[in-house]
C-alpha cells in the first residue's frame, strides 16, 4: 500500500464498497474520521470497517441519510450537520479529504458542494480503464486505481477574481484574507502565487496607513513572487501587474531611504491618497482631510528645501519681515516655547519669500477659503458638518494648479485583472 502523512480529517462516503473505504483509511490514517452513509451501512462500520483499521481515528462521527438516492435529501441532511462536525473538530480550511468511492450520485454531488470549504483534496477507487491515470493498487486480489483531485485548483479562478475586485475597490484587508483562503486550499504548487497576492493585498493596506517600511517590505517580496509565477504560466494579467508593483515598490524604496527630515515623496503619496480616497473609496471626509493635509507637505517642503524652515520649530528671524512680529506674538507654544507656523502662515511665509507657490496660494486665496472652511467645518475637521464631493474635488483641482504636480508623478496603486 502506498504510504501518504496522516491529514487531519477524512470524510468517507459509504454504501457497500466496504474494501476500498478500508483502504482509503488505511492510506491516508486520519486523525478525525467522519461517515456519511444510510442507515442500514452504519452496523457495517462497526463490523466490518473498524476491525481492519490500523490506525484508529481519534475521532469518529456519521451523517445518516435518509435518502441515499435523493440530491436535496442528501444535500438537506450533509450542508446541516457536516460543517458544524468539522468545526467542532477545529478542522482548518482546506485540510479535509473527502473519499467519494462509495457515493452514490446524489451523496457526491452533496458531499462536493457542502465540503468545498472546508477540503483540499477529493480522492475515490475506481476500475482501470483505458486512458484513466491514477496509482495503480490491489484491494482485495482486485485491481484498482487511486484518483485524487484538488477541486480548488479549479475553483480558485472564481474567487480569485472576487478577492481582485475586493483589492480594486481599496478593500485590502478583505482581499488579502480570501487569497489566504485560496492558498490554504489550492495545491502546492500554486500555494506561493496566492501567498504572494495575500502579501500584495497587506503591503497596500500598510501602505494606505502610512506604515511604508513594512509596505516595502511587502511589496518587493510579493513582486518577486509574482514575477516567479508570471514565468510558469499563472493566470492573466498576472505579467502586466508586475510592473506597476515595482515602480510602486521604488516609489517606497525612495521614501523609506530618504534621510531628509521633510521626505519629498510623502507630499506626493498624500495627495494620491486623497484622490484614492475620493474616487475608490467614496470617503470625502478621509479625502478632504488627507487633502488640506498635502497641502501643507507641499508648504513644508518647499520652505525646508529652499529655505532651511523647518514649520514645527521655526526661528522668526528666518520668516519675511512682515510675518516676524506676528510669529513671535501668535505662534509660540506655550509648553516647549517653538515657534509653529499655521498652514495659511505657511503660504503666506513662501510668497513673502518670493516663491511662485506662495504667490500662486495668494491669488487663488479668494477661491481657497470657502473650499478650506468646508474642511474646517467637516466632522473631521473641526465641526459638524459632512463634506460634500465636489469641494474636495473642488480643492483637488486648485492644490493641482497651486503646486503644479502633474498626474504622472505621483504613485498609482494597481488594477489586478486576474
Amino acid at each position: 500500500m502506498a504510504q501518504e502523512q496522516p491529514i487531519q480529517a477524512l470524510v468517507v462516503a459509504l454504501t457497500d464498497e466496504l474494501a476500498a473505504a478500508v483502504y482509503s483509511i488505511n492510506r491516508l490514517q486520519p486523525e478525525s474520521l467522519c461517515f456519511v452513509l444510510p442507515e442500514p451501512a452504519k452496523a457495517l462500520v462497526e463490523t466490518e470497517i473498524q476491525p481492519r483499521i490500523g490506525h484508529l481515528p481519534r475521532r469518529w462521527d456519521w451523517v445518516l441519510l435518509p435518502d441515499s438516492m435523493s440530491f436535496p435529501s442528501c444535500y438537506h441532511t450533509i450542508a446541516r450537520t457536516l460543517p458544524v462536525v468539522l468545526r467542532t473538530w477545529g478542522i482548518p480550511s482546506g485540510s479535509l479529504v473527502v473519499d467519494l468511492t462509495g457515493a452514490t450520485p446524489a451523496m457526491a454531488g452533496a458531499l462536493a458542494l457542502v465540503t468545498l470549504p472546508f477540503s483540499s483534496r477529493m480522492v475515490s477507487v475506481v476500475a482501470p480503464q483505458e486512458g484513466r491515470e491514477g496509482d495503480a493498487v490491489t484491494i482485495d486480489g482486485r485491481e484498482c486505481l487511486w484518483l485524487h483531485a484538488n477541486p480548488w485548483d479549479e475553483a480558485a479562478d472564481v474567487m480569485r477574481r472576487d478577492a481582485s475586485d475586493l483589492f480594486n475597490r481599496g478593500a485590502y484587508v478583505a482581499a488579502a484574507s480570501l487569497f489566504r483562503q485560496i492558498e490554504t486550499r489550492v495545491s502546492g504548487g500554486q500555494k506561493p502565487l496566492y501567498r504572494a497576492l495575500a502579501d500584495l493585498a497587506d503591503g497596500y493596506d500598510l501602505w494606505e496607513r502610512f506604515h511604508y517600511r513594512q509596505a516595502w517590505e511587502k511589496l518587493k517580496t510579493s513582486a518577486k513572487a509574482m514575477e516567479m509565477a508570471s514565468l510558469f504560466g499563472g493566470p492573466p494579467g498576472l505579467k502586466t501587474v508586475v510592473p506597476s508593483i515595482k515602480a510602486n515598490a521604488g516609489f517606497l524604496e525612495k521614501l523609506v531611504l530618504d534621510p531628509a527630515e521633510v521626505k519629498e515623496p510623502i507630499a506626493l503619496d498624500l495627495f494620491a491618497h486623497a484622490g484614492r480616497r475620493l474616487r475608490s473609496g467614496n470617503d470625502t471626509e478621509g479625502a478632504m482631510q488627507s487633502l488640506v493635509r498635502a497641502l501643507e507637505a507641499f508648504a513644508q517642503r518647499q520652505l525646508f528645501k529652499q529655505y532651511g524652515i523647518r514649520t514645527w520649530d521655526v526661528r522668526p528671524e528666518q520668516l519675511p519681515q512682515a510675518l516676524q512680529e506676528i510669529c513671535r506674538t501668535c505662534y509660540l507654544e506655550d509648553i516647549d516655547g517653538k515657534y509653529k507656523l499655521p498652514l495659511q502662515a505657511q503660504f503666506r511665509a513662501l510668497a513673502g519669500l518670493g516663491d511662485q507657490m506662495g504667490q500662486t496660494f495668494l491669488r487663488e486665496w479668494p477661491v481657497m477659503k470657502p473650499l478650506l472652511d468646508a474642511a474646517n467645518h467637516a466632522v473631521l475637521g473641526h465641526g459638524f458638518e459632512p463634506v460634500k464631493a465636489e469641494r474636495v474635488q473642488q480643492l483637488y483641482d486648485v492644490v493641482v494648479k497651486l503646486t503644479g504636480v502633474q498626474d504622472g508623478s505621483l504613485p498609482k496603486f494597481p488594477t489586478l485583472s486576474l
